[in-house]
């Protein structure tokens, strides 16, 4: 779906400052309104999993054993929960919630009974026009914070020197060095940053940067085509594990799609639609459904995936019940 935006906010969290691009009378009505700020009340009163945790144990060591089976190297294999806000409530009071723990690529869309919120910090793509600079930034390793800085040091110290979620990340970074191959010059893509620790509010996570020069006649929608869905969100080889994926999830809808900004310039930047919420509204309330998934290899553990997706998923749910 595309959208076009004559008159947006643009807030810069550093400066403290809001400024309007746009019709300025639209503007002003908005300007207003951001002025006016109290913090919501948690917006749902139930925060329901889809399905129980055998159902997701069962899924991870099925995937393990065609995995062993050589079907397949890795697949993201994730679980929903679902829900109803408050009568009163608003999506985006559930965004200013997640604000509290901003990550990179949150977002908030709505456009009339749909909704979008988004605590994403994954980058799916950039493409600049004038450089051809494609970047793409794949993440693959969890482990949870802790409020114990002790703790949550030795946490990010074992996520590092994992060889269990080093070869996860280098498998999708190969997979996405393929993607960007397909619309890059020749000898381009190189890989910048291997296995570089981000932290987060709830964990910390494995980052890789994958870069390429865009071919002369490569634009935002060719490179979207050669390199969507996210290899980092369905796996290796693609085709195979969203096969796989299918044979254990229904329909994803937008999570785990992505967010795309273009601008005039047709510079992109396009997210991945982890961490979000879909709210679609249904006479008058809002109903909410959202997914967290870990991505599967030979050497996985059934419940220690399972324990990643509750870390993953942390965020939202305090967000939503308090």
């Amino acid at each position: 779906m595309t959208a076009i935006y004559r008159t947006v906010l643009v807030f810069d969290h550093q400066e403290r400052t809001v400024a309007s691009v746009g019709d300025s009378s639209v503007a002003a009505v908005w300007m207003k309104g951001a002025c006016k700020f109290s913090w919501p009340e948690a917006p749902a009163a139930s925060f329901q999993a889809d399905e129980d945790d055998d159902s997701y144990r069962f899924a991870v060591a099925d995937v393990v054993a065609r995995i062993g089976q050589g079907e397949l190297f890795q697949a993201n294999i994730a679980r929903g929960w679902s829900g109803v806000l408050d009568k009163a409530a608003d999506p985006f009071d559930l965004f200013v919630r997640l604000a509290a723990g901003p990550a990179p690529y949150g977002a908030f869309w709505r456009l009339g009974e749909r909704a979008l919120v988004s605590n994403s910090p994954e980058l799916f793509l950039t493409f600049d026009p004038e450089s051809r600079r494609i970047e793409t930034r794949p993440i693959k390793g969890t482990r949870p914070r802790s409020l114990d800085p002790v703790e949550d040091a030795a946490q990010a110290n074992e996520l590092v020197a994992s060889e269990k979620d080093q070869a996860e990340n280098l498998m999708i970074v190969d997979l996405m060095r393929n993607d960007l191959a397909r619309v890059s010059d020749i000898g381009s893509v190189s890989v910048e940053r291997l296995f570089q620790l981000e932290s987060f509010a709830t964990v910390h996570h494995l980052v890789s940067t994958v870069t390429g020069r865009a071919k002369a006649q490569s634009d935002p929608g060719a490179i979207l085509e050669a390199t969507f869905p996210p290899g980092s969100i369905t796996g290796a080889p693609k085709h195979q594990a969203m096969k796989v994926i299918a044979d254990h999830e229904p329909p994803r809808g937008p999570w785990c799609g992505s967010l795309v900004h273009i601008d005039a310039r047709r510079q992109m930047t396009a997210s991945v639609l982890i961490r979000t919420v879909a709210l679609s509204s249904e006479n008058g309330q809002w109903r909410f459904r959202t997914q967290a998934g870990a991505g599967i290899t030979a050497g996985s553990v059934p419940q220690a995936e399972l324990e990643e997706t509750e870390a993953k998923i942390g965020a939202i749910r305090r967000a939503l019940i308090g």
